[in-house]
């Protein structure tokens, strides 16, 4: 199964497994890292790439009552793995910033992320277990396509892929176009 593979690709990956227990002693409340953190991971295994280093490591919680801030969180996982680039969102809020309704909790908020690829998360239990968040499933991703979710602009989903050159870097991606009336029945529409 793909949730097994995905998980021993976690294992396997001593600063992953670092960045996740690193979230673990925050108890933040619904929190998992998300992004290029398992994708980039994926497609670096059906590349046969060592791992490409991370930019950043997106960190994902969702707390209505705002009890932290932001940065101040950065700042605590800065202290506890000093060499990665924390970037930490409270999902929260985030609706404000794409003009949607609120979310309802961090997997609402991630099924809106422009790429279904990139819109799975992961977090260490307490049981030393993986918790996967994947709304789109896990099978476009091992099956190296990029995906744009209709949820989003589809020229938002092309910038990403030109500015961050993935079809260069991982080349045996394949690009999966937009179809013209192309909804996801989970997803609402963004308002215009």
């Amino acid at each position: 199964m793909l949730d097994q593979q995905l998980r021993q690709l976690l294992y396997d990956d001593a600063d992953r497994m670092a960045a996740l227990s690193a979230l673990r002693q925050l108890s933040l409340p619904d929190a998992y890292i998300g992004a290029g953190f398992v994708r980039n991971l994926v497609w670096d295994h059906l590349h046969g790439y060592q791992a490409t280093v991370l930019n950043d490591v997106d960190v994902v919680y969702f707390d209505p009552k705002l009890r932290w801030q932001d940065l101040e969180l950065e700042t605590s996982l800065t202290k506890l793995i000093p060499n990665l680039n924390w970037q930490v969102k409270n999902q929260a809020l985030m609706h404000q910033k794409h003009g949607d309704a609120p979310y309802h909790n961090t997997e609402d908020a991630i099924r809106r992320w422009p790429e279904l690829e990139t819109a799975i998360a992961v977090r260490l239990n307490d049981d030393d277990d993986f918790e996967i968040l994947a709304p789109f499933g896990l099978s476009s991703l091992f099956a190296g396509q990029l995906t744009p979710n209709p949820a989003r602009e589809y020229q938002l989903f092309l910038n990403r892929v030109r500015t961050k050159n993935w079809l260069t870097h991982w080349p045996r991606l394949s690009l999966v176009e937009a179809q013209q009336g192309d909804i996801n029945p989970t997803v609402p529409k963004q308002n215009a």
